[in-house]
């Protein structure tokens, strides 16, 4: 329903979530039965980045719970290079809910958490990257989408980009 528009983005996460009720039990067994891979270059393109002094965060729709070993992997802060949706656990690691304050819990958060940056952070030139819609609906605030088709190639997503590509050897390859 939240993706056909007739249910808030927030409101359908939460329900979604409500269905699940996942513990952190429950998050910390599905990231030991399917551990992390990063698509072929990822790795070298973010260090390329870095390299160039560029500055690198990871927007996601997806949950802190797994995307921040991803940043850590990738030698980004989670606390300052991550904006994503967090679910919330009490003190036994129960399900409690979802932050609602975080700008990727509502519609829209990936272009506010884009132009909190470009506010906050002076950045002149904000580059999005992404293989979804919602990546491709932050450009504006972004200056430019490249869409990435390495997994899954969306027509949309290909059609939108400002570039597109299947392999990020060919993002490596541009910065050198």
């Amino acid at each position: 329903n939240a993706m056909g528009g007739t249910v808030p983005f927030h409101v359908a996460l939460e329900e979604r979530l409500a269905i699940m009720h996942p513990s952190m039990a429950d998050i910390d067994n599905c990231m030991k039965d399917h551990p992390l891979e990063f698509s072929p270059g990822l790795q070298d393109f973010v260090q390329a980045l870095k390299d160039k002094g560029c500055d690198v965060y990871l927007v996601s729709g997806g949950f802190r719970q797994m995307i921040d070993p991803i940043a850590t992997t990738l030698g980004l802060d989670p606390k300052t290079r991550v904006y994503a949706n967090n679910i919330l656990f009490d003190n036994e690691g129960k399900y409690t809910g979802f932050d609602d304050k975080e700008l990727t819990s509502r519609a829209g958060g990936k272009a506010k958490a884009v132009a909190l940056l470009k506010e906050t952070k002076g950045y002149e030139t904000v580059v999005m990257i992404g293989d979804g819609a919602t990546d491709m609906e932050a450009r504006p605030p972004a200056d430019a989408f490249i869409g990435y088709g390495g997994v899954v190639e969306r027509e949309a997503v290909k059609k939108g980009a400002d570039w597109f590509v299947t392999d990020f050897k060919d993002l490596v390859d541009a910065l050198n």
